[in-house]
Protein backbone atom coordinates (compact mmCIF):
# COMPACT_ATOMS: atom_id res chain seq x y z
CA UNK A 1 0.00 0.00 0.00
CA UNK A 2 1.35 3.43 -0.89
CA UNK A 3 0.25 6.92 0.16
CA UNK A 4 1.46 10.42 -0.63
CA UNK A 5 1.43 13.47 1.73
CA UNK A 6 2.09 13.45 5.56
CA UNK A 7 4.37 14.06 8.60
CA UNK A 8 6.75 12.70 11.23
CA UNK A 9 7.89 13.32 14.83
CA UNK A 10 9.21 11.66 18.01
CA UNK A 11 8.27 10.90 21.77
CA UNK A 12 10.03 10.00 25.09
CA UNK A 13 12.16 7.19 26.43
CA UNK A 14 11.48 4.78 29.20
CA UNK A 15 14.49 2.51 28.62
CA UNK A 16 14.13 0.11 31.58
CA UNK A 17 14.50 -3.53 30.64
CA UNK A 18 13.15 -4.47 34.05
CA UNK A 19 9.82 -3.44 32.51
CA UNK A 20 10.59 -5.66 29.56
CA UNK A 21 10.35 -8.91 31.51
CA UNK A 22 7.38 -7.71 33.56
CA UNK A 23 5.35 -6.51 30.58
CA UNK A 24 6.37 -9.48 28.47
CA UNK A 25 4.06 -11.89 30.30
CA UNK A 26 1.50 -9.13 30.74
CA UNK A 27 1.36 -9.11 26.95
CA UNK A 28 -1.83 -11.11 26.85
CA UNK A 29 -3.77 -8.95 24.40
CA UNK A 30 -4.91 -8.77 20.76
CA UNK A 31 -4.18 -7.41 16.81
CA UNK A 32 -3.38 -8.39 13.24
CA UNK A 33 -0.16 -6.36 12.96
CA UNK A 34 1.33 -9.61 11.69
CA UNK A 35 -1.99 -11.01 10.42
CA UNK A 36 -3.81 -13.00 13.15
CA UNK A 37 -6.71 -15.21 12.06
CA UNK A 38 -8.93 -17.91 13.61
CA UNK A 39 -8.61 -21.48 12.36
CA UNK A 40 -10.81 -24.55 12.53
CA UNK A 41 -9.33 -27.93 13.43
CA UNK A 42 -9.45 -28.94 9.77
CA UNK A 43 -7.58 -25.82 8.69
CA UNK A 44 -4.83 -26.50 11.23
CA UNK A 45 -3.32 -29.33 9.12
CA UNK A 46 -0.60 -28.30 6.65
CA UNK A 47 0.79 -24.89 5.82
CA UNK A 48 -1.61 -21.97 5.46
CA UNK A 49 -0.49 -18.50 4.34
CA UNK A 50 -1.85 -14.97 4.45
CA UNK A 51 -0.65 -11.63 3.04
CA UNK A 52 -1.93 -8.26 4.28
CA UNK A 53 -1.23 -5.05 2.36
CA UNK A 54 -2.41 -2.15 4.50
CA UNK A 55 -2.30 1.62 4.78
CA UNK A 56 -1.24 3.27 8.04
CA UNK A 57 -0.91 7.07 8.20
CA UNK A 58 0.29 7.71 11.75
CA UNK A 59 0.80 10.98 13.51
CA UNK A 60 4.42 11.07 14.66
CA UNK A 61 5.79 12.78 17.75
CA UNK A 62 9.30 12.82 19.10
CA UNK A 63 12.45 14.38 20.39
CA UNK A 64 15.89 13.86 18.84
CA UNK A 65 19.36 14.51 20.22
CA UNK A 66 22.08 15.38 17.69
CA UNK A 67 24.92 15.28 20.25
CA UNK A 68 27.54 15.04 21.44
CA UNK A 69 28.42 18.70 20.78
CA UNK A 70 31.80 19.67 19.33
CA UNK A 71 34.41 21.30 21.55
CA UNK A 72 33.53 24.98 22.16
CA UNK A 73 30.29 24.46 20.26
CA UNK A 74 26.79 23.15 20.77
CA UNK A 75 24.48 20.42 19.50
CA UNK A 76 20.71 20.68 18.98
CA UNK A 77 17.89 18.86 20.74
CA UNK A 78 15.04 18.98 18.25
CA UNK A 79 11.29 18.51 18.77
CA UNK A 80 9.00 17.67 15.85
CA UNK A 81 5.49 19.05 15.44
CA UNK A 82 3.00 16.35 14.41
CA UNK A 83 0.18 18.80 13.76
CA UNK A 84 0.57 18.89 9.95
CA UNK A 85 2.00 15.42 9.33
CA UNK A 86 -0.25 14.72 6.33
CA UNK A 87 1.28 17.72 4.58
CA UNK A 88 4.83 16.39 4.92
CA UNK A 89 4.38 12.64 4.35
CA UNK A 90 6.13 11.88 1.06
CA UNK A 91 5.78 8.10 0.99
CA UNK A 92 4.32 5.26 3.06
CA UNK A 93 4.37 1.53 2.30
CA UNK A 94 3.25 -1.39 4.51
CA UNK A 95 2.96 -5.15 4.11
CA UNK A 96 2.63 -8.07 6.51
CA UNK A 97 2.36 -11.83 6.09
CA UNK A 98 2.10 -15.07 8.05
CA UNK A 99 2.69 -18.79 7.55
CA UNK A 100 0.89 -21.32 9.79
CA UNK A 101 1.17 -25.03 10.40
CA UNK A 102 -1.10 -26.44 13.08
CA UNK A 103 -0.66 -24.31 16.19
CA UNK A 104 2.69 -22.88 15.05
CA UNK A 105 2.97 -19.55 13.22
CA UNK A 106 5.70 -17.31 11.85
CA UNK A 107 5.04 -13.78 10.61
CA UNK A 108 6.71 -10.63 9.37
CA UNK A 109 5.69 -6.98 9.09
CA UNK A 110 7.39 -4.24 7.04
CA UNK A 111 6.78 -0.47 7.25
CA UNK A 112 8.52 2.37 5.42
CA UNK A 113 7.76 6.06 6.06
CA UNK A 114 9.35 9.20 4.64
CA UNK A 115 8.54 12.71 5.91
CA UNK A 116 10.11 15.92 4.60
CA UNK A 117 9.86 19.63 5.47
CA UNK A 118 8.31 18.71 8.80
CA UNK A 119 7.77 21.60 11.22
CA UNK A 120 10.16 21.38 14.14
CA UNK A 121 12.01 23.52 16.64
CA UNK A 122 15.29 23.55 18.52
CA UNK A 123 14.07 23.02 22.08
CA UNK A 124 17.49 23.30 23.71
CA UNK A 125 21.22 23.24 23.02
CA UNK A 126 23.91 21.12 24.68
CA UNK A 127 27.19 23.00 25.16
CA UNK A 128 29.18 20.37 27.04
CA UNK A 129 30.73 17.47 25.06
CA UNK A 130 31.40 15.53 28.25
CA UNK A 131 29.08 13.96 30.79
CA UNK A 132 26.34 16.12 32.27
CA UNK A 133 25.58 18.38 29.27
CA UNK A 134 24.69 22.01 29.87
CA UNK A 135 21.18 22.44 28.47
CA UNK A 136 20.30 25.94 27.24
CA UNK A 137 16.65 26.50 26.31
CA UNK A 138 16.19 28.14 22.89
CA UNK A 139 12.38 28.02 22.58
CA UNK A 140 12.10 31.83 22.46
CA UNK A 141 14.82 32.09 19.79
CA UNK A 142 13.31 29.87 17.09
CA UNK A 143 12.82 31.63 13.77
CA UNK A 144 12.05 28.49 11.79
CA UNK A 145 13.16 24.87 11.51
CA UNK A 146 12.33 21.83 9.43
CA UNK A 147 13.17 18.14 9.58
CA UNK A 148 13.43 15.24 7.15
CA UNK A 149 12.87 11.73 8.50
CA UNK A 150 13.07 8.31 6.91
CA UNK A 151 12.13 5.23 8.89
CA UNK A 152 12.12 1.49 8.11
CA UNK A 153 10.49 -0.81 10.67
CA UNK A 154 10.82 -4.59 10.22
CA UNK A 155 9.30 -7.08 12.66
CA UNK A 156 9.83 -10.86 12.57
CA UNK A 157 8.23 -13.18 15.12
CA UNK A 158 7.22 -16.77 15.68
CA UNK A 159 4.46 -18.01 17.94
CA UNK A 160 2.25 -20.78 19.29
CA UNK A 161 -1.56 -20.82 19.55
CA UNK A 162 -2.71 -21.49 23.11
CA UNK A 163 -6.34 -21.22 21.95
CA UNK A 164 -7.37 -22.37 18.47
CA UNK A 165 -11.12 -22.57 18.02
CA UNK A 166 -13.42 -21.87 15.06
CA UNK A 167 -14.51 -18.55 16.61
CA UNK A 168 -11.45 -17.61 18.69
CA UNK A 169 -7.66 -17.64 18.46
CA UNK A 170 -5.00 -16.62 20.99
CA UNK A 171 -1.21 -16.80 20.39
CA UNK A 172 1.95 -15.98 22.30
CA UNK A 173 4.86 -14.71 20.18
CA UNK A 174 8.56 -13.88 20.36
CA UNK A 175 10.99 -12.37 17.88
CA UNK A 176 12.73 -9.08 17.03
CA UNK A 177 12.06 -5.62 15.61
CA UNK A 178 14.47 -3.46 13.60
CA UNK A 179 14.21 0.32 13.23
CA UNK A 180 16.43 2.09 10.70
CA UNK A 181 16.00 5.81 11.31
CA UNK A 182 17.58 8.68 9.37
CA UNK A 183 16.91 12.20 10.69
CA UNK A 184 18.04 15.55 9.28
CA UNK A 185 17.16 18.98 10.70
CA UNK A 186 17.81 22.57 9.51
CA UNK A 187 17.16 25.52 11.80
CA UNK A 188 17.26 29.29 12.13
CA UNK A 189 17.44 31.21 15.41
CA UNK A 190 17.05 34.91 16.08
CA UNK A 191 20.43 34.97 17.84
CA UNK A 192 23.41 32.75 18.51
CA UNK A 193 23.43 30.81 21.79
CA UNK A 194 26.46 31.19 24.04
CA UNK A 195 27.21 29.66 27.39
CA UNK A 196 29.83 28.03 29.53
CA UNK A 197 31.23 24.82 28.11
CA UNK A 198 33.76 22.40 29.56
CA UNK A 199 36.64 23.79 31.67
CA UNK A 200 34.78 27.09 31.97
CA UNK A 201 35.34 28.02 28.34
CA UNK A 202 32.76 29.90 26.28
CA UNK A 203 30.86 27.71 23.82
CA UNK A 204 28.71 29.00 20.95
CA UNK A 205 25.81 27.54 18.94
CA UNK A 206 25.26 29.46 15.68
CA UNK A 207 22.06 31.17 14.52
CA UNK A 208 21.72 28.85 11.53
CA UNK A 209 22.83 25.30 10.96
CA UNK A 210 21.87 21.72 10.20
CA UNK A 211 22.56 18.25 11.54
CA UNK A 212 21.83 14.73 10.45
CA UNK A 213 22.17 11.39 12.17
CA UNK A 214 21.29 7.75 11.49
CA UNK A 215 20.79 4.85 13.85
CA UNK A 216 20.07 1.15 13.34
CA UNK A 217 18.16 -0.17 16.34
CA UNK A 218 17.54 -3.86 17.06
CA UNK A 219 15.23 -5.04 19.83
CA UNK A 220 14.02 -8.44 21.00
CA UNK A 221 10.25 -8.59 21.57
CA UNK A 222 7.68 -10.85 23.25
CA UNK A 223 3.93 -10.48 23.16
CA UNK A 224 0.53 -11.91 22.32
CA UNK A 225 -2.26 -11.52 19.81
CA UNK A 226 -5.76 -12.83 19.39
CA UNK A 227 -9.07 -12.67 17.65
CA UNK A 228 -12.67 -13.59 18.45
CA UNK A 229 -15.93 -13.49 16.52
CA UNK A 230 -19.03 -11.62 17.64
CA UNK A 231 -21.44 -14.52 18.14
CA UNK A 232 -22.20 -16.35 14.90
CA UNK A 233 -21.61 -13.32 12.67
CA UNK A 234 -18.67 -12.68 10.34
CA UNK A 235 -17.64 -9.62 12.37
CA UNK A 236 -14.69 -10.05 14.70
CA UNK A 237 -12.41 -8.12 17.06
CA UNK A 238 -8.66 -8.53 17.10
CA UNK A 239 -5.72 -7.24 19.08
CA UNK A 240 -1.97 -7.39 19.49
CA UNK A 241 0.65 -6.24 21.99
CA UNK A 242 4.42 -6.64 22.25
CA UNK A 243 7.16 -5.21 24.43
CA UNK A 244 10.92 -5.42 24.16
CA UNK A 245 14.27 -3.73 24.03
CA UNK A 246 18.03 -3.99 23.77
CA UNK A 247 21.05 -2.67 25.62
CA UNK A 248 19.91 0.98 25.39
CA UNK A 249 16.43 0.77 23.83
CA UNK A 250 12.85 0.30 25.01
CA UNK A 251 9.96 -0.33 22.59
CA UNK A 252 6.37 -1.45 22.69
CA UNK A 253 3.51 -1.76 20.23
CA UNK A 254 -0.24 -2.16 20.61
CA UNK A 255 -3.07 -2.69 18.13
CA UNK A 256 -6.82 -3.09 18.52
CA UNK A 257 -9.47 -3.21 15.84
CA UNK A 258 -12.46 -4.80 14.16
CA UNK A 259 -12.89 -6.67 10.90
CA UNK A 260 -15.23 -8.59 8.63
CA UNK A 261 -14.47 -12.07 7.31
CA UNK A 262 -15.07 -13.09 3.68
CA UNK A 263 -14.35 -16.44 2.02
CA UNK A 264 -11.13 -15.06 0.50
CA UNK A 265 -9.91 -13.28 3.65
CA UNK A 266 -10.66 -10.27 5.86
CA UNK A 267 -11.01 -6.49 5.80
CA UNK A 268 -9.62 -4.98 9.00
CA UNK A 269 -9.65 -1.50 10.57
CA UNK A 270 -7.21 -1.01 13.46
CA UNK A 271 -5.78 1.66 15.69
CA UNK A 272 -2.03 1.08 15.93
CA UNK A 273 0.58 2.64 18.24
CA UNK A 274 4.36 2.12 18.15
CA UNK A 275 6.76 3.64 20.69
CA UNK A 276 10.56 3.87 21.03
CA UNK A 277 12.93 5.43 23.55
CA UNK A 278 16.68 5.25 24.10
CA UNK A 279 19.15 6.05 26.85
CA UNK A 280 20.69 9.51 26.95
CA UNK A 281 23.37 10.14 24.35
CA UNK A 282 21.45 8.29 21.63
CA UNK A 283 19.50 9.83 18.74
CA UNK A 284 16.00 9.07 20.07
CA UNK A 285 14.85 10.66 23.28
CA UNK A 286 11.37 9.39 22.52
CA UNK A 287 9.50 8.56 19.32
CA UNK A 288 5.92 7.43 18.74
CA UNK A 289 3.66 6.63 15.81
CA UNK A 290 -0.11 6.39 16.25
CA UNK A 291 -3.11 6.27 13.95
CA UNK A 292 -5.70 4.22 12.09
CA UNK A 293 -4.71 1.43 9.70
CA UNK A 294 -6.89 -0.18 7.03
CA UNK A 295 -5.88 -3.48 5.45
CA UNK A 296 -7.06 -6.52 3.49
CA UNK A 297 -5.89 -9.96 4.65
CA UNK A 298 -5.72 -12.48 1.77
CA UNK A 299 -5.61 -16.17 2.79
CA UNK A 300 -4.36 -19.01 0.61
Amino acid sequence: AVAESGKFSNPQGVGMLSRFSMMALAGALLLPALGAQAQTAAEADGWKFSVTPYLWLPAVDGKFNFGPPPVNGGSANVELDAGNYLDSLDFAGMLSGTARNGRWVIGTDLIYLHFSNTDSKVASVDLNPGSGPINVSTSALNAGASADLKGLVWTMAGGYALVQEPKANFEVIGGFRYLGLDVKSDWQLTAAVTGTGPLGRTATFGRTGSADKRENIWAGIVGARGRFNFGESDWFANGYVDVGGGSSTFTWQGVAGVGYAFKWGDVILDYRYLYYSQDSGKLIDNLSFGGLALGANFRF
